[in-house]
């Protein structure tokens, strides 16, 4: 495969702005492309984002019109998991024959319904863990970039070259990265991660900091977390408690001040990834006869926060 030159980008939430930011000014600003539809096209253009104070000035493409740079060389997603099908649709004219894909979605199925609609031989599996970034309206700030963990499942080998690819991009960067061994097993821990801390602060309309001692909140997190490591091995996926306690002192490094992408979502009054969550984790347990008391009651909570908002049953 050529080497990576050009980055695409699906979503300028947080984690979109801060990995846009980070190529950007390791490969030039012209080799970073944000992707959208037409209208979100004309207001990204038209409204400044910031980055820890600083204004950056973003290339913006319409999706559906094919760049004038070719197709995209690496095309990262990073929208949340409520609005793939539509960020699929911006990016489906921008895929060519040597797209390589990433998902830094939350969950475990992004990449399998990126894949089916797009060309599964394009994407690679990913999981970005540790980073605190926090944006409220068009402001992003953060104080750990986190990184990326980036591998094949067994069955694909002959994705070797495309993952070469990528991770020579990332050396060539310096982007903060792993190669994961079993990367399914990876996707599996993160996703507990954020069925447990996501779910958890956004129930108690808190932040970092209200897990970070002990008490109910942490407590409700753990557990949360290990009937994920229950479904897990029902799923014969290896998820142990030992992960568990990782995730947990991981949580413990993130600025106490900072909160996750669900609660984000709850200040702003938008649809959560609750069904990606708890819901995902309660229909897997029902195939399986497995009770998931926690996570139930985590859905319950924040179906009935969200049923409070405007426009959203």
């Amino acid at each position: 495969m050529d080497r990576i030159k050009r980055v695409s980008i699906v979503g300028m939430g947080a984690m979109g702005i801060l990995y846009g930011d980070f190529f950007a000014n390791a490969l030039g600003r012209e080799q970073v492309t944000f992707l959208a539809d037409s209208d979100r096209t004309r207001r990204y253009r038209n409204t400044p984002v910031y980055c820890n104070g600083r204004k950056l000035d973003f290339r913006i493409q319409d999706g559906a019109v094919p760049d004038s740079q070719g197709p995209a060389g690496l095309l990262i997603f990073a929208v949340k998991a409520t609005a793939l099908e539509d960020a699929i649709s911006v990016a489906r004219n921008q895929v060519g024959r040597d797209t390589v894909i990433l998902s830094v979605l939350n969950g475990i199925i992004s990449e399998a319904v990126i894949g089916e609609a797009l060309g599964m031989e394009h994407v690679l599996y990913c999981v970005s863990q540790g980073m605190d970034a926090v944006k409220l309206g068009n402001e992003l700030t953060y104080s750990h970039m986190g990184q990326v963990c980036i591998g094949i499942p067994e069955d694909q080998a002959y994705k070797e070259p495309m993952l070469s690819a990528v991770t020579d991009l990332f050396d060539q960067t310096g982007f903060p990265y792993t190669r994961e061994p079993d990367i399914i097993r990876r996707l599996w821990c993160k996703w507990m991660l954020n069925v447990g801390v996501n779910q958890t602060v956004m129930v108690a309309e808190g932040t970092y900091g209200t897990v970070q001692h002990p008490g109910r909140e942490r407590q409700m997190m753990r557990d949360a977390m290990a009937e994920v490591v229950a479904l897990a091995g029902k799923e014969n996926i290896r998820v142990t408690e030992e992960d568990l306690q990782g995730y947990v002192d991981l949580i413990d490094t993130l600025n106490p001040d900072g909160m996750p992408s669900m609660r984000q979502d709850g200040i702003a009054k938008r649809q959560s990834e609750v069904e990606f969550f708890a819901g995902t984790v309660i229909r897997m347990a029902e195939r399986h006869g497995l009770d998931v008391p926690v996570n139930r009651e985590l859905y319950r909570k924040i179906k009935e926060m969200e049923a409070g908002y405007t426009g959203i049953g």
